[in-house]
């Protein structure tokens, strides 16, 4: 796994992201649209292996992945404002707060509501800010962000991403890293649709080798308590199955990580259990599809339909969010990151073709 890049200042607004040029011999350079700066932010194109990657840094979004040709998230264009949360990053926490309220050491804070018909607060702070891009090689790129204090969220946070692509897909690194003073806390997440082949959600099949869901009130989809799978109907991916009309907007947990590449599952040397991954299977009816792993660092994967009103965009990809955390985990303090002031917390995934 590629080390994350350092966080670099952040620039004064208006000014063009710096780009490290790599040292002679090594690779050369992705190609890096910066002037005049798109819709969705300055972009990178990285490229190997037969994969193709572009990346915005509104969000630090993934805006598109493709093998061969063949979409494995679903795309939005560079001059385009990028449609909901289609692959952006998710922090300072993923998925949804509450009311946008919360406890910390007895002082209460209240989020801005971005999630207005149901009253919380959706998906952190990060994914509408233009994030630096510090480093842009051909199969590599890194970029960064500072999310500031601020009255919902009184903590200062050095962010950085890098993307890089092998033969294996895209692996994507997320480093948090507490920079200023209190105990903060934290949770992150990718927001990809993954994109199986020809058709819709409703033409491909999902496995995921998870034992249990958290079950959600169904107006504003607060959590109530974790069930396991095969107490709702169509819940449990654990041997793969054809999802067809099944709604899904759910997170789910007991995930069945095992040792990949010969290890053992024990202690290595990025930390406990980073060895063991877990793996979701987005499969189309020719049997072309899209993979997606991580750590045991995300133990929790919100899973979602993307049921729309626009038929544009109804259930056109399969969201699949690996989580540090479940929903409202500021509230309940479930698998929340608690990170001291220097400390730092890493999450990866990778994303491939079949």
């Amino acid at each position: 796994m590629s080390e994350p890049a350092p966080v670099a200042p952040v620039p004064p607004p208006g000014s063009t992201p710096p780009v490290v040029e790599p040292a002679p011999g090594a690779p050369p350079t992705a190609r890096l649209v910066t002037s005049p700066v798109p819709v969705s932010g300055a972009q990178v194109v990285l490229e190997r292996a037969g994969y193709r990657a572009e990346v915005a840094g509104v969000g630090a979004t993934l805006r598109t992945l493709t093998f061969e040709g063949r979409d494995l998230v679903v795309p939005f264009a560079a001059d385009e404002v990028r449609p909901g949360f289609r692959g952006a990053l998710l922090a300072p926490w993923p998925n949804r707060v509450t009311d946008g309220r919360y406890e910390r050491d007895g002082v209460e804070h209240q989020l801005p509501l971005n999630e207005v018909e149901r009253g919380h607060a959706l998906h952190g702070l990060a994914h509408w800010a233009d994030w630096t891009i510090d480093q842009a090689q051909a199969a590599r790129a890194s970029a960064s962000f500072v999310l500031v204090p601020s009255d919902g969220y009184p903590w200062r946070l050095a962010l950085s991403v890098v993307y890089e692509l092998g033969e294996d897909g895209l692996t994507t690194t997320v480093t948090a890293r507490n920079a200023g003073t209190g105990v903060a806390p934290y949770g992150t997440a990718p927001h990809p649709y993954l994109v199986a082949g020809e058709g819709r959600v409703d033409d491909w099949s999902f496995a995921l080798p998870a034992a249990s869901y958290l079950e959600v009130t169904e107006d504003r989809l607060v959590p109530v308590g974790t069930r396991p799978v095969g107490d709702r109907d169509g819940f449990d991916f654990r041997d793969g199955h054809p999802i067809g009309d099944l709604f899904v907007d759910h997170a789910f947990t007991d995930l069945a990580f095992a040792p990949v590449d010969g290890a053992d599952g024990g202690d290595g040397p990025d930390g406990p259990g980073q060895e063991a991954r877990v793996t979701a299977t987005v499969t189309a009816r020719d049997g072309h599809g899209v993979t997606m792993s991580w750590g045991a660092e995300l133990p929790w994967v919100q899973v979602h339909t993307a049921d729309r009103p626009e038929p544009e965009n109804d259930r056109v990809g399969l969201a699949v969010e690996p989580m540090t955390c479940p929903p409202d985990a500021f509230n309940s303090g479930d698998d929340l990151v608690l990170l001291a002031p220097g400390e730092a917390h890493t999450a990866s995934w990778t994303i491939a073709a079949f």
